[in-house]
């Protein structure tokens, strides 16, 4: 008879402890330094927001984070323990990573899509959930209408949808989503950013690559600005919406208004027009 190693069932960690950690982070791809000393850390409890130009290197960083990435340099540790050592079933039960590119496009129906966010939990007493964690996941994301459709048949922004509904099945504390609003409209940009706000009440931590400043200003406890392969700043929105931070890293000119009834950070770009009247104005 073989023998099976018994299966851990991951301890949630408490609110503003760290789920994931680097330290002196450097990555070089192809003979280019893409990270370079950064020092980052997720906490429980969080929605951490990575901005900054193409190119800058966050979705490395969020790689890197994940596990999935061996850094060059320096050290990440996910729940305590260095990322290398983590067998891949057991990180499964500790991380889920929504990529920016692997929508499956097979002829799978949705609901089997999203079962599969199910199988690192194969095996333990939480596999009994796994019905009611897939309805809910395919409610959450709003594809629960979609359940017996053909992944083929969706549109881009049903199959973003679908994608996110897997990664929420896979119920992990720590889930790292990589441009989870690209292909979606505004209501349902929303919605992401409603239910990542709903995991972080709830006690997890969410990492988002974020290209719309003015979402991440509005939805995220912190938010770690990248560019080159540097953390130019982390902090709170107000601490790194500062424009003239923001324009130099992206160079060009960016404002930053306070929403005169919510008091919500707008972070738009600055256009001849406005300019020449604000100066007249001024």
């Amino acid at each position: 008879m073989r023998w099976h190693r018994p299966i851990e069932l991951p301890e949630r960690r408490a609110r503003g402890e760290a789920l994931a950690e680097g330290r002196g982070l450097g990555v070089e791809l192809g003979g280019r330094q893409v990270l370079d000393g950064v020092e980052l850390e997720v906490r429980a409890g969080e929605l951490l927001a990575l901005v900054g130009p193409n190119g800058a290197g966050k979705t490395t960083l969020l790689s890197v984070l994940a596990g999935d990435l061996p850094a060059s340099a320096g050290t990440v540790r996910i729940a305590g323990r260095p990322a290398g050592e983590w067998p891949a079933a057991d990180l499964a039960r500790h991380r889920s990573v929504l990529p920016q590119q692997g929508v499956v496009s097979f002829p799978f129906r949705v609901i089997d899509v999203v079962r599969m966010g199910r199988s690192p939990w194969l095996g333990t007493p939480l596999e009994d959930e796994d019905d009611e964690v897939v309805r809910r996941s395919l409610a959450r994301a709003d594809v629960l209408h979609l359940a017996g459709r053909r992944m083929p048949e969706l549109s881009g922004g049903e199959r973003a949808r679908v994608a996110l509904a897997r990664v929420l099945a896979q119920s992990t504390q720590l889930v790292l989503l990589d441009e989870p609003t690209a292909a979606l409209d505004v209501r349902h940009q929303e919605l992401v950013f409603d239910t990542a706000r709903e995991l972080v009440a709830d006690g997890d931590g969410v990492v988002a690559v974020v290209h719309d400043l003015g979402l991440a200003a509005a939805h995220a406890d912190r938010i770690a600005l990248v560019a080159d392969g540097h953390l130019v700043a982390v902090g709170r929105p107000h601490e790194v919406m500062v424009p003239e931070i923001l324009s130099e890293v992206y160079r060009h000119d960016i404002e930053v208004l306070v929403h005169p009834v919510t008091g919500d950070l707008l972070v738009v770009p600055a256009r001849a027009a406005r300019l020449a009247l604000r100066d007249t104005l001024s």
